[in-house]
């Protein structure tokens, strides 16, 4: 009953399968499970909303010129809400060439590592998003739009995304040193 055997943990790397499939991906939380039905329903959003309007546009002759902003909206909050989902189910794009031909232990570090890197620049672009969030309330920028949208409730989306994503990298981070740690020194020699 001590650890776990290593041969389900790690599969072979020479097996012809991606090294992103080496280790399994942390798997969503909290966060991350709202932050998928956040972006669920900005699709659901955006589908309905220019779906009204190919409606009206081809059948009623007329438009209610809100669409492309919207779904513009729609498609920043999918695209920055989605990101903690994409980290925590490891949807990312990798390098492989390395990760493929280190040790079980090896790519544990290796991620690990890229965790804090990654933690590092998304906290610089949550720091630059929160300024122009506060920047784009204290000056009442307005989009040039016939909704004349305050822009900072459509860039919250931004912000808010990348917080979450730092939760999501926090988690994998943990989950990336427990690894390291069970797999233990004596199996990088082996």
């Amino acid at each position: 009953m001590g650890k776990p055997e290593i041969s389900s943990l790690a599969p072979d790397a020479a097996d012809g399968m991606p090294a992103s499939h080496l280790h399994p991906p942390v798997g969503e939380g909290p966060v991350e499970r709202l932050c998928k039905w956040a972006s669920e329903a900005a699709l659901i959003i955006m589908l309905m909303v220019i779906g009204a309007d190919i409606f009206t546009r081809y059948l009623l002759n007329f438009s209610f010129e809100v669409a492309d902003e919207l779904g513009g909206y729609m498609l920043v909050v999918m695209t920055f809400v989605s990101l903690s989902v994409c980290q925590a189910n490891n949807a990312f794009h990798q390098v492989e060439l390395v990760q493929a031909r280190l040790r079980p232990r090896g790519r544990a570090l290796s991620a690990a590592i890229f965790d804090v890197l990654s933690f590092a620049f998304a906290s610089l672009l949550l720091w630059q998003l929160v300024k122009l969030e506060f920047s784009s309330y204290r000056f009442g920028e307005r989009a040039p739009t016939y909704l004349e949208t305050p822009l900072w409730i459509p860039r919250i989306a931004m912000a808010i995304g990348v917080a979450a994503l730092l939760v999501a990298i926090v988690r994998t981070f943990l989950a990336h040193v427990r690894r390291f740690r069970m797999l233990g020194p004596t199996h990088a020699r082996s």
